[in-house]
Formats: structure tokens, C-alpha cells, sequence
């Protein structure tokens, strides 16, 4: 993890779900000079998410939660969010 937009992500993750494990992974240096890389390198991102939040729910329902948590970031502070959000023992 580098840079405060990946901090703010993590711990606005951290803060709605109380997950059992994080990894918030730049991946802009990959998107180099391609379509919205805005050369700031906080412009594409991969979140990995395990939570007890997310069991009996739908993989568009999780995305949906998590997008909500982070507010404005994903589509408007960054180009690209990958996310893949799972319940523990899945």
C-alpha cells in the first residue's frame, strides 16, 4: 500500500466492515499512460476485503456495500476499483 488515497481507503474499510483481511493494492504504475491515469499514481486500485459483513450476501451486493463505503472515491477520485469481497471460509 502507498499513498494517502490507499490509506483513506483502508481505513474507510477498516472503519464500515471491521474486516478480518484488507489488501488495498495500487495498480496504477500497470495503467501507465493508459485510459484515466491521470499521472497522479492513485488512479487504479484492487481491494481485497474479508468480512463477516458479507456473508448470505450477493457479490453485487458486496461491490454495492463497499462502493457506499467509500464514498465519492470510486468513479470520481479513482478511474478503476477492482473488488473482490468475500465471507470468511469462502
Amino acid at each position: 500500500m502507498t499513498g494517502t488515497l490507499a490509506q483513506e481507503i483502508e481505513a474507510l474499510l477498516k472503519a464500515a466492515f471491521t474486516p478480518t483481511r484488507l489488501a488495498v493494492i495500487n495498480d496504477s504504475a500497470r495503467h501507465h499512460g493508459h485510459a484515466g491515469d491521470d499521472g497522479s499514481g492513485e488512479s487504479h486500485f484492487t481491494v481485497e476485503i474479508e468480512s463477516p459483513a458479507f456473508v448470505g450476501v450477493s457479490r453485487l451486493q458486496r461491490q454495492r456495500m463497499v462502493n457506499a463505503a467509500l464514498g465519492d472515491i470510486p468513479g470520481q477520485r479513482v478511474h478503476a476499483l477492482a473488488v473482490r469481497a468475500r465471507a470468511p471460509g469462502e
